[in-house]
């Protein structure tokens, strides 16, 4: 059984948690704690797998109680459960907090919010790599994209146009504002999943208090052992496969969610490089060594990828589910049935091209193709159409 533990200061919000989840009680053991210090001492005497916290509580508010369980319990799912859209109080959980969910809550946004992070913490990662992904408050960012991001925020005149690009030029930033933009905290009644649609919504003030007063855009300080040109090469890659996957004739219907997933393919080397560092380098050591590719290195040092670790910690953030299964299947779209060029197909052809065109600069039309990437196309019915495509991709490097 997962346990749960809801934490708020008032007795009674917990008594309408404990009666609008009656019915689970047979799947979830489930606690309820008033007050931060209460849930520290649940925590101690036995490990949670998701804590539910509101946010504004006297003497330890949520967001010092959730950072105190990021460090001591990191195993652990962090919600927030609150009321208040202050941008003072969004700004502070961002770094300690999984998902925010706005007071009053359903039951049914409750259950399956709950459900999702319990699924992908069955489905996408093992009990260590869930430990390591815990530990994770804000993902790395390049420094030069910050200070070009607070040079031009705090221009007054500044376009929302131009602080977008600037974002874009980010992975991990890119996420985090994803991630803010899509919390209860700012009450949007649908997924935003374009990166001007979320500054234009955040507005460019909101993404100044960002930068300034939470840890989500830190600068990104690479280990010794991994030299900043492997981390502007990721990013690079990210932006060619996202170019790629804008020009691909994917549904109209899936096109900016795909372009978003193109861009956060590889977060999870981001991740590995700033808090799995030998395991990033291992990695990298066995793929050269074994001639293989760096996904297929670290399933076997580790028994998951950078796709699974990506994904895992968007999930939890509460992007798209689209844009989840995509990430994490990028490398293995045969996990899943899918009919044409859905997200998840798309992505993995369009990072297949990228690293084609990074090895074949003029272009691979015509060129063979591994065995396993062959069968791969053809059972997603799609290996007949592959000059096609990378003739489009070598358009969008133009």
């Amino acid at each position: 059984m997962k346990r749960i533990l809801f934490v708020d200061d008032e007795s009674r919000i917990l008594d309408g948690i404990r009666r609008m989840l009656y019915t689970e009680r047979d799947r979830w053991e489930m606690e309820f704690a008033l007050g931060g210090q209460a849930a520290l001492q649940a925590c101690e005497a036995g490990s949670f797998d998701v804590v539910v916290s509101d946010m504004r509580m006297p003497g330890m508010d949520g967001a010092t109680l959730l950072g105190h369980i990021r460090d001591r319990y990191p195993n652990s799912v962090r919600i927030i459960l609150s009321g208040h859209s202050e941008i003072e109080l969004a700004t502070r959980a961002v770094p300690v907090a999984h998902r925010f969910l706005a007071k009053p809550c359903s039951a049914s946004v409750l259950l399956s919010t709950i459900e999702r992070v319990c699924a992908l913490q069955e489905l996408l990662c093992a009990p260590e790599i869930r430990k390591i992904v815990g530990k994770v408050g804000e993902l790395p960012s390049l420094s030069v994209t910050y200070t070009s991001l607070m040079r031009t925020v705090n221009d007054p005149d500044a376009p929302v146009e131009r602080v977008a690009h600037i974002i874009e030029q980010d992975v991990a930033m890119s996420a985090k504002v994803l991630q803010l933009v899509n919390s209860a905290f700012f009450g949007l009644a649908q997924k935003v999943t374009s990166l001007q649609g979320a500054v234009g919504y955040l507005g460019i003030d909101t993404i100044k208090n960002l930068a300034l007063a939470s840890e989500a855009f830190r600068a990104f300080v690479p280990d010794k052992r991994i030299p900043q040109s492997v981390c502007e090469s990721m990013q690079k890659h990210a932006h060619s496969v996202a170019a790629i996957t804008g020009v691909l004739p994917v549904e109209p219907n899936f096109r900016e969610i795909a372009i978003v997933s193109a861009l956060l393919h590889d977060i999870g080397s981001l991740i590995m490089a700033s808090r799995m560092p030998d395991e990033f380098c291992s990695a990298r050591s066995y793929a050269a060594k074994k001639e293989c590719a760096i996904f297929q290195a670290e399933e076997e040092l580790m028994g998951t990828s950078h796709a699974e670790i990506g994904a895992y910690l968007l999930g939890l953030w509460g992007l798209p589910n689209l844009a989840v299964e995509a990430i994490a299947n990028h490398h293995h779209p045969e996990r899943d049935p899918h009919s044409g060029l859905d997200c998840t197909v798309t992505v993995y052809l369009a990072n297949l091209l990228a690293h084609e065109l990074e090895a074949h600069p003029q272009g691979s039309v015509g060129l063979p193709i591994k065995e396993t990437d062959r069968i791969c196309l053809e059972s997603l019915g799609v290996f007949s159409r592959l000059d096609e495509f990378r003739d489009l991709a070598l358009q969008s490097c133009h």
